[in-house]
């Protein structure tokens, strides 16, 4: 299995939709899948996924945009509805390239993107693949240190390269020293872009209503959603709680869950090796 960053070579385009540009990067042919990226300063879609996308393009047309607000796309997300202002713009992303249904795979922010794509637009999705997505159970208990460590990256003094890597070290990560420094330079630099810093994509809710919006276990489609679902969660997360994967487990009627030991938020990273088994197969039916 791929377990380090060794990446295919990849077609690139950028699409127009409704006005704004969405950066995309291919691997690959058969069955499409996306990889929705997360959420952090400085990520991208093909820096999410390098340990990734060789081993799953294999048997999969691997399809990685930058979310709207992150790396080549147009910046600037509706933070009165973010979830579901990232959805419309994969989906525009999925009709620019012609495709009617594609699985989806998504990793915090993403997972939430992908989630809320799937309730919004169901016939959209084959099958689906979360890594401790957002929005389950937040306004349910405080935010975690980790999210709160996210969410003041742009605020207070500033984006710093201490903060960032204090918020991949201590957070992000099960261990430490996975994470090489090139990878927080890299999303570092990537995260002082002058049009990220006046208009983070990723901020605190303003308002109760967006809040809610955002808590995925109050909306009554959830109970409903006939995507066939595997949801991977480290039980080490220090972001989004683990507790999470038991409460969609509980709500969707066609979910998978496993717990990742020792692992934290960023499980396709860590856990490089088991994760592209899982997905590849559960994305082939091999269940």
């Amino acid at each position: 299995m791929t377990t380090h960053t060794e990446l295919p070579a990849m077609r690139e385009s950028l699409l127009d939709i409704a006005g704004k540009k969405i950066f995309v990067a291919e691997a690959g042919e058969g069955p499409p899948v996306l990889l929705l990226h997360g959420g952090g300063p400085g990520a991208s879609g093909v820096s999410n996924y390098a340990r990734n996308i060789a081993e799953l393009a294999k048997e999969h047309r691997v399809i990685v945009p930058d979310l709207p607000g992150y790396g080549r796309s147009s910046k600037g997300i509706d933070p009165t509805d973010p979830f579901g202002h990232l959805a419309d713009g994969i989906r525009g992303a999925l009709d620019r390239l012609g495709l009617d249904k594609a699985h989806l795979v998504g990793n915090s922010y993403g997972g939430a993107c992908a989630l809320r794509l799937a309730l919004d637009t169901p016939d959209r999705v084959d099958r689906m693949v979360l890594m401790g997505p957002g929005g389950i159970g937040t306004t349910r208990a405080l935010p975690t240190p980790g999210l709160n460590s996210l969410l003041d990256y742009y605020t207070g003094d500033g984006p710093s390269r201490r903060k960032l890597e204090a918020f991949i070290r201590q957070y992000l990560v099960f261990n430490a020293a996975d994470v090489p420094e090139s990878v927080i330079d890299s999303r570092y630099r990537d995260s002082i872009d002058p049009e990220v810093v006046a208009a983070p994509p990723l901020r605190r809710p303003k308002s109760l209503r967006a809040l809610w919006r955002m808590d995925f276990t109050r909306d009554a489609r959830l109970s409903r959603l006939p995507v066939p679902t595997l949801v991977l969660w480290g039980a080490e997360d220090k972001v989004n709680r683990p507790s999470g994967g038991r409460m969609l487990a509980e709500r969707l009627p066609d979910c998978d869950l496993y717990m990742v030991a020792n692992t934290g938020h960023w499980v396709q990273f860590e856990r490089a090796g088991l994760f592209n088994r899982l997905c590849a197969d559960f994305l082939a039916g091999r269940r």
